[in-house]
């Protein structure tokens, strides 16, 4: 059964910081939360590249128990830092999450806010406003294979690519029903599902993917369903993003559209993303990383995070919020307030605070 948020008050929110600029990025989404005046109660984690150097720990026991049992939602900064070179602690918080809570759909919209921020020539908000609904734990990133005579001429590495009905027909499914219920930013419905694949040669996981898309779509006649294969969606991505609307892609895949699609709406900084299990805990991350290179410099972009929040705010049923979040950012991008990778000359404190401003006005209004 799909899941529909109950409405109530008193949310609680568990808050990842993490590493590198999500320490800079997540207080100022925090900050415009805050200002909306939601309900809801933050408990903060220091799971981190600090906390695993400090004293080992990746992920305390009974973490994720925690973290599904005691929250209805945890909103996560970034993971990644060149201290842990093997990024074992963020291997083991971002996809522990992802895996162990089973959060299987990753939720990207791409939404063009104002076309000075695209790339592409009489590009405008209207014709760039699509979601992408990534498989989220299953495909090649369950690290399932291994390394023989490792270091040698005849050495082999095996990467497995592990789909099961199940996972494939649920985030299908998904995307089935997410086109159902939710508009486009200008309130028209949407009304198409593309499903990605490389099934030319990757030809079991795609066998499975076609014959559960073709089942699926039967099932929703209302609804126009494509398919594409990646290469030749990245390259429509680029040469015409009017023509998607839903797009349902596996793990690998749905992970490199969606970085192709960010650069479209302004880039990393300005892209959010939710991972979702409708009806338990779901986590909310902007789609950047941890930006070693400019940490602590004071120039990361927070949108993304406050719109990953307005985002979170939305599906935990404080959809008013949301939108006054969603509002408060369209209107930094169309004053210019904002950091400069997007053409502002505002830092991320003072860029964050002034979203944070224009919140509470709209709120105390409201």
């Amino acid at each position: 059964m799909w899941y529909v948020p109950c409405v109530s008050s008193g949310k609680r929110i568990a808050v990842i910081p993490g590493d590198g600029i999500g320490k800079e990025v997540i207080p100022q989404a925090v900050s415009v939360l805050k200002a909306t005046g939601a309900q809801v109660q933050l408990s903060y984690f220091d799971w981190s590249a600090d906390r695993f150097l400090a004293d080992g720990t990746t992920v305390p026991r009974d973490g994720f128990a925690s973290l599904a049992g005691d929250f209805d939602a945890v909103l996560v900064g970034a993971f990644g830092d060149p201290r842990v070179p093997s990024n074992v602690h963020a291997k083991e918080i971002l996809l522990g999450m992802r895996f162990k809570m089973d959060l299987y759909a990753n939720v990207r919209p791409v939404r063009l806010l104002d076309s000075s921020l695209c790339p592409l020539k009489g590009v405008e908000p209207k014709d760039l406003d699509f979601v992408v609904i990534r498989e989220n734990t299953e495909g090649v990133y369950v690290d399932s294979g291994g390394i023989f005579k490792q270091g040698t001429a005849d050495e082999v590495a095996i990467q497995e690519d592990v789909n099961t009905h199940k996972g494939v027909e649920r985030i299908i499914r998904f995307a089935f029903e997410y086109c159902l219920q939710n508009k486009k930013a200008d309130g028209t419905s949407r009304s198409r599902v593309l499903m990605c694949d490389k099934s030319n040669a990757m030809t079991y996981a795609g066998s499975l993917w076609q014959r559960v898309f073709r089942e699926v779509s039967a099932e929703y006649p209302q609804l126009k369903s494509e398919h594409m294969y990646v290469d030749a969606l990245c390259t429509q991505i680029v040469r015409d993003p009017r023509q998607f609307d839903v797009i349902v892609t596996n793990n690998m895949f749905g992970d490199i559209i969606t970085d192709l699609a960010a650069a479209l709406q302004g880039g990393l900084g300005m892209a959010a993303s939710g991972n979702i299990h409708p009806g338990k805990t779901s986590m909310f991350e902007p789609v950047h990383g941890s930006a070693p290179a400019i940490t602590g410099k004071n120039i990361a972009n927070p949108f993304g995070a406050i719109l990953t929040s307005a985002m979170m705010l939305a599906h935990l049923d404080f959809s008013p919020e949301a939108v006054r979040i969603e509002a408060a950012v369209l209107e930094a991008v169309r004053q210019k307030k904002l950091t400069q990778d997007v053409g502002g000359n505002l830092g991320t404190r003072e860029a964050g605070e002034w979203i944070a401003e224009r919140v509470r006005e709209s709120s105390s209004a409201a």
